[in-house]
């Protein structure tokens, strides 16, 4: 009886190597594309936009990441972890918490505050309105984004589509164990990605936004983790007392409540 050569059994496994690579390669191919034919990226969009949009209140939590190029095309990220409680039409509290803020955002409808834990001092405005209209003034005026804000508008269909060159529907994907439908739109200066629950929920479960114009493309991803619709805020839920010793600020001091560091992260060769 012969023995067979080590030489033989590495052939085989590298024959049996190739073929499990061409069969993963011909099923991720025709998979994505198949379903890619025959749906419509916008129309799932659209669904999720008129479902959100249809929620009077909704509380959710969420993580999110950013990413920063350095002076020394290094790519750093930075985490946060929030939650949101919207009433509509014009009532919203934000807090978001990372490594270097502890922010909360309180809208009444009348008046905007925004308090920083992290250097106890606070900055109001007055904006009354809508929370669609609190959005871009904290946007255009300030400078403020709040996280996933465009997903949470009465008319987020409009203001997402706006500017999309081409919209793609890639497939099935799972975000936390929820099956979620994968879009994927074009801009002229982003590439972004969204996640949305598949059923009766279209939920935006995933979204990421890719800079097109800076080098090393960073990104910016928000995971929104719970969702509670149909929920009744206290009546207090949007009101803001200053604590004590707080310090009062000039509105101007809100682009400095950032998720980023306001110098650049220390550090040294190992």
């Amino acid at each position: 009886m012969k023995i067979k050569t080590g030489t033989n059994i590495n052939q085989r496994s590298h024959v049996l190597f190739t073929c499990v690579l061409f069969v993963t390669a011909v099923l991720v191919a025709s998979g994505p594309c198949a379903l890619a034919q025959g749906s419509d990226a916008k129309s799932v969009l659209k669904s999720m936009s008129d479902y959100v949009s249809s929620q009077k209140t909704i509380e959710l939590t969420f993580d999110s990441d950013i990413e920063v190029i350095t002076p020394q095309l290094e790519k750093i990220q930075f985490t946060n972890s929030g939650e949101v409680l919207l009433s509509r039409p014009n009532k919203l509290r934000a807090h978001r918490v990372g490594g270097y803020a502890d922010v909360a955002l309180f809208f009444d409808g009348k008046t905007v505050s925004v308090y920083g834990k992290h250097i106890n001092g606070y900055a109001q405005f007055d904006a009354p309105g809508t929370v669609d209209q609190l959005i871009e003034t904290l946007r255009q005026g300030y400078g403020v984004a709040l996280p996933g804000a465009d997903l949470l508008l009465s008319n987020s269909y409009d203001v997402l589509v706006a500017g999309v060159k081409e919209a793609k529907y890639i497939g099935r994907g799972v975000i936390d164990g929820l099956e979620c439908e994968h879009l994927a739109f074009r801009n002229f200066d982003t590439d972004w990605q969204l996640w949305v629950e598949a059923g009766k929920r279209p939920i935006p479960r995933k979204m990421v936004i890719t800079s097109k114009t800076l080098n090393n493309a960073p990104q910016y991803t928000l995971r929104v983790k719970g969702w509670k619709t149909g929920v009744k805020p206290a009546q207090d839920a949007f009101a803001f007392a200053p604590p004590a010793k707080a310090e009062k600020l000039s509105s101007d001091a809100l682009i400095d409540l950032d998720e980023l560091p306001q110098s650049e992260p220390k550090g040294g060769n190992q």
